[in-house]
């Protein structure tokens, strides 16, 4: 009875499945999706990084104040003592105003990301500079140890200085000896043995 009603079932969802039309294709885990259009263009974004780089660079010199220096004295030079049908800015300078905006829009951002990619690698150099600085505390936590251990090792050993001592104990032991013992009455006395 049990197994007709889960027959039963079972050919009521595949009806089901049959009748009702898939919502969603179904991808293959095997292969790879296809790619999806992009609205944007693709770009290198290093190659970008180091462009922003070398703007920020040159924006950053006395080169370029001295060259925007130069255009904007051009600038109003021109546009106050040029004929007026020659006259592109008049008076507010409007135009000037507009184009040093610009300029300032796009330098910011520039000098922003030119930052960020410093800083980016002034991370990665400190976190190898704190690496270096562990290996160097490690083997010098290590090469103590060792020096430790041969000083203790050391003091076992005997020196120089202590052989020297040890012989001159033992010269002033046998002078005491030769004192108290002459060398005749040594003999004398292994004579007198026999």
């Amino acid at each position: 009875m049990a197994r007709e009603r889960q027959g039963r079932d079972r050919e009521a969802r595949d009806e089901r499945r049959e009748t009702r039309p898939e919502t969603r294709p179904r991808f293959r885990l095997d292969q790879p999706r296809a790619r999806r259009r992009k609205l944007l263009p693709d770009y290198d974004p290093e190659a970008f990084g180091r462009l922003s780089e070398r703007i920020a660079r040159f924006l950053g010199t006395g080169r370029f104040i001295v060259w925007m220096t130069v255009v904007i004295i051009l600038w109003v030079v021109w546009n106050v003592s040029a004929p007026e049908s020659l006259r592109f800015d008049n008076y507010p300078f409007i135009f000037l105003t507009l184009m040093l905006s610009l300029q300032a829009s796009y330098a910011a951002p520039l000098i922003l990301l030119a930052q960020n990619r410093q800083d980016d690698r002034d991370r990665v150099t400190h976190e190898q500079d704190r690496r270096q600085n562990e290996r160097s505390i490690a083997d010098t936590e290590y090469l103590t140890r060792e020096i430790a251990s041969l000083r203790m090792g050391l003091g076992e050993v005997a020196t120089r200085d202590w052989l020297r001592s040890e012989l001159q104990d033992l010269v002033k032991e046998l002078e005491e000896q030769r004192r108290l013992f002459p060398p005749e009455a040594a003999r004398a006395r292994d004579v007198g043995d026999r």
